[in-house]
């Protein structure tokens, strides 16, 4: 360890302005744990500090005494434009065994090490179209690291804790072992939810991770104390195995029921998404990000719910958006929460507003939604992360610019971070050819480094992995999750049916079309004492039956062919026919619906019950209708009365504000007792 701490003049300099100002050094620094493998420690008096660029003295960016300000501006100075650049991109990372977007590859077992294989993508992955030159989409991990300075990851392998954590610190090592020693930052999508639609960019699915409702039925508890629990939970685990940033949550209004990506939102009702938004944000990155936040990407600004038809713009088919009732600044709201909150990140979409005062380009490319309206007016001051492959996949309005005039005009815009490319090449020559200053490229890399810096990263970017075992999924924080997942139910109809009476013959079948399976699961109570009724195995020799329908996309949302888009669920893979032969048997029934869009009803036989699920487990559903909790939960969107309802909405108007009979049930409907 090496007792010497010179700095330059210019860095004397400022540190001693920063002190004059009184904001320079606190009296009695407290020592901060410094999470090390490699690099050197430099002693000054008692304290310590990680030598990260090896050079024998302690450089402002690594004195954590300092500002973050101070220590961005020296770290920038410090790293080259091919440094910058790679900072600049985030890209899918894969773990050892990992080979996530390769099919026919054989599923082997995930392991802590590094995938060290370039992925490259000859066809866009969306619109399954040719693409016109390939993309390095994943690089081979030690190159990414070592040869393309690639500091931003997005993880999207599925295993076990210890697993995750052993292969986080193993890549934190590899960063560490760089000239600059800058640490990684590791994102994902959600891991702690149940969901029907597990595609890849949209959620994880099933984890080793504590299990609570989808978002919709987070939004369903009418909980916001419950909520802030579940973000503080899940940002623990997160943690736990070094996931840092979340590209979470959805901002965006579920008012174009046809939209897709509605299993992902909190709703239609812009006030509540708002309080939603606000309490997960807070919940996973505290009142302002530190060493126990995970950092959170908002997304899609300014509201990716209001598609015309309903199509996604990952697709040509869908990428233009529409406001035809006139309330664009309706879906501001939950983004102005989440600003207000503190979110790290700020993702715009792909799709192009048509019709209205912008440029009819994807909003990754407009200066006046980026700069002008999320920038200056309402005042965001973070990170805006594009989402994966505007320049490349879906340059919806620019298709006529070059692949260097993209990132030109985006980030002229005000893009900072670039999510689905592993080659910083061309944006290198972007700057080398004089169509962006090193100037602007020094701001976004700011922003990109505050982060890290506010999360404690720096100091230490390890973790334990056996600690992150026992604290993933553990029994107390599924606790907290199982009542999350009863309050998430909506009771929206009870013909004096339920509560179920005791020593009833109950038949209880989950009907899931997955195309791998048998898609009916009858229920049978693994213990007589669970529950003091008795599960029967048809629905012949059953007093009541319950019918808990999962009706889906096939292929979800990447399945999309750009056919309109019906809602019935005989159109969502659900045997109709068969769902009403129960349903007409003269038996008590409960029909239990599982939304993950506004399904249409119109073709299904009538129910004495009906139930409304949003992600939860048969055991939750059975508490409900059995009379061991009490329902609490309300309507997060409302739910179409018909076909022809659908095609007449207004794609920017939540069904409570739609004029005439739109609605079966309307958003914050729900009995709050059996009677």
């Amino acid at each position: 360890m090496k007792n010497i701490v010179p700095y330059s003049l210019k860095t004397i300099f400022t540190i001693g302005l920063v002190n004059i100002l009184g904001v320079g050094y606190a009296q009695n620094p407290q020592q901060p744990y410094l999470g090390h493998r490699t690099v050197p420690i430099l002693t000054v008096g008692k304290l310590k500090f990680k030598d990260l660029n090896k050079n024998g003295k302690l450089d402002a960016y690594e004195d954590w005494r300092l500002p973050i300000n101070t220590r961005i501006q020296n770290l920038v100075s410090q790293m080259t434009l091919d440094e910058k650049a790679g900072m600049m991109l985030i890209s899918t990372t894969r773990m050892a065994g990992d080979f996530a977007f390769e099919q026919g590859k054989p599923k082997g077992s995930i392991t802590s090490g590094f995938n060290e294989e370039d992925l490259v993508q000859n066809i866009n992955m969306f619109s399954r179209k040719p693409l016109p030159y390939p993309l390095l989409s994943a690089s081979g991990t030690t190159k990414g690291v070592k040869e393309k300075h690639l500091r931003n990851f997005i993880l999207r392998a599925n295993t076990d804790a210890k697993t995750i954590a052993e292969w986080s610190n193993n890549l934190q090592a590899l960063t560490e072992d760089t000239r600059l020693g800058i640490p990684a930052i590791v994102a994902s999508n959600p891991r702690n939810h149940i969901t029907r639609d597990n595609s890849v960019g949209l959620s994880v699915g099933a984890t080793v991770f504590s299990k609570w409702p989808g978002e919709l039925g987070l939004a369903a508890m009418r909980d916001l104390k419950l909520t802030r629990q579940f973000a503080e939970i899940a940002a623990q685990e997160w943690r736990a195995v070094g996931l840092r940033k979340g590209y979470q949550y959805m901002a965006d209004l579920a008012t174009e029921p046809r939209w897709q990506r509605i299993e992902g939102t909190f709703g239609e009702d812009a006030d509540w998404a708002a309080s939603m938004i606000f309490e997960v944000v807070q919940g996973f990155q505290g009142k302002k990000l530190n060493a126990n936040s995970v950092a959170l990407t908002t997304k899609h600004f300014p509201g990716g719910g209001p598609q015309v038809e309903g199509q996604d713009p990952h697709f040509d088919f869908g990428k233009d958006q529409h406001y035809p009732g006139g309330m664009f600044e309706y879906h501001l709201k939950p983004f102005i929460a989440a600003i207000k909150a503190g979110t790290s990140s700020m993702m715009p979409y792909y799709a192009k507003p048509i019709k209205t005062e912008f440029e009819e380009v994807g909003f990754a490319y407009s200066k006046a939604i980026i700069t002008d309206l999320l920038r200056k007016k309402l005042g965001f001051q973070g990170i805006v992360n594009s989402d994966t492959g505007p320049i490349e996949m879906m340059p919806w309005g620019v298709e006529g610019l070059s692949i260097l005039e993209r990132y030109q005009k985006s980030l002229d815009a005000g893009v900072d971070l670039y999510s689905g490319s592993a080659d910083p090449s061309l944006l290198i020559e972007t700057v080398k050819k004089g169509l962006v200053s090193e100037k602007r490229i020094d701001e976004s890399v700011s922003r990109i480094l505050k982060e890290r810096f506010e999360l404690g990263l720096f100091e230490n970017p390890y973790v334990d992995a056996e600690a992150a075992q026992k604290t993933v999924g553990n029994a107390n924080f599924q606790k907290v999750a199982d009542i999350a997942l009863r309050k998430s139910i909506v009771v929206l109809k009870n013909e004096k049916v339920l509560p179920i009476k005791a020593k009833t013959k109950v038949y209880f079948e989950t009907y899931l079309e997955s195309g791998k399976n048998n898609p009916h699961y009858v229920y049978q109570s693994k213990s007589s004492a669970d529950y003091a009724v008795e599960f029967v195995k048809t629905p012949e020799e059953a007093d009541q039956v319950i019918v808990w329908l999962m009706p889906g996309t096939a292929g979800g949302l990447f399945g999309s062919t750009g056919a309109p888009i019906d809602l019935r669920l005989s159109k969502n893979l659900i045997d109709v026919e068969y769902v009403n032969k129960i349903l007409k048997l003269g038996k008590s029934s409960t029909l239990c619906v599982n939304f993950t869009s506004p399904w249409v009803m119109e073709e299904l036989a009538p129910s004495n019950a009906l139930l409304a699920t949003f992600g939860t487990t048969p055991e939750a559903i059975l508490d409900i209708v059995l009379g061991k909790f009490k329902p609490s939960g309300k309507l997060p969107f409302s739910i179409p009365a018909s076909s022809k309802a659908v095609l007449e909405n207004l794609s920017d108007v939540p069904g409570f504000m739609k004029k005439g009979d739109y609605a079966l049930y309307k958003s914050g409907d729900g009995l709050q007792a059996l009677k």
